[in-house]
């Protein structure tokens, strides 16, 4: 990506391959810049922005929508699920997905080129993060089980999308969640967050602690304690 600031102009231009996206709040140097660029390279410009790597683009006068709806039955026909049926959450509470008696897959290719789709699908579906989280733990010991309701709910959600304000203030919001220690294993937390500028969705991610904070040991030591006391 390449930025351009000068004065009240802002101009980006985001490179993949031959593939170039152009924004700009000023269409007299957008238009000035794709010039020099015809002088440079040999373009073509196929007007406002619809569709780039997978991510299909609506936009208004004063909003945008971007899904990933082509791409995502494109995951669902490739399992073999378009007719599943759907379901109403990516992940379960209080899942034990890591104490899972399923067979292990003999190849996990298959799991982890599917878990690499669906990190990609997270950039427009901010519900999935956690649960994509959570699947990519299972690189190397992936059951079949663990993947299949997420591919249930997307069936029933393909078409969702994020909406972004071209009018919004710049008053930024974020939002934080733990689920306090819930891992079956390592007793570590997970914990998650979600920025929005005004009301549009501009930054999330999900990640485990390093390590098991003082405290939950602490409360857990006190706990074990008192169930051997009470044995006793």
């Amino acid at each position: 990506m390449f930025i351009y600031c000068k004065n009240d102009v802002f101009t980006a231009l985001l490179v993949y391959l031959v593939d170039t996206v152009l924004a700009s709040n000023d269409a007299y140097a957008s238009k000035v810049f794709k010039d020099y660029l015809n002088t440079c390279f040999s373009i073509n410009d196929l007007g406002p922005l619809k569709y780039f790597l997978g991510i299909e683009v609506a936009q208004g006068s004063e909003e945008m929508f971007l899904c990933q709806w082509k791409y995502t039955l494109e995951i669902i026909d490739e399992y073999g699920l378009l007719g599943a049926k759907p379901v109403d959450l990516p992940i379960t509470e209080n899942h034990k997905l890591v104490l899972a008696t399923e067979r292990v897959l003999d190849d996990a290719t298959r799991y982890r080129r599917l878990v690499g789709k669906l990190i990609y699908v997270t950039i427009s579906r901010p519900e999935l993060t956690y649960a994509v989280h959570i699947l990519s733990q299972f690189m190397q010991s992936s059951k079949e089980d663990h993947v299949k309701r997420v591919l249930h709910y997307l069936k029933g959600t393909a078409g969702e999308s994020i909406f972004l304000h071209t009018n919004d203030f710049l008053q930024l919001y974020g939002f934080c969640d733990s689920d306090w220690g819930a891992c079956s294993l390592l007793r570590r937390s997970v914990t998650g967050y979600f920025m929005t500028l005004r009301s549009s969705p501009i930054s999330w991610r999900t990640k485990k602690q390093a390590m098991v904070s003082r405290s939950l040991a602490k409360a857990e030591y006190m706990a074990m304690a008192v169930a051997n006391s009470n044995l006793i």
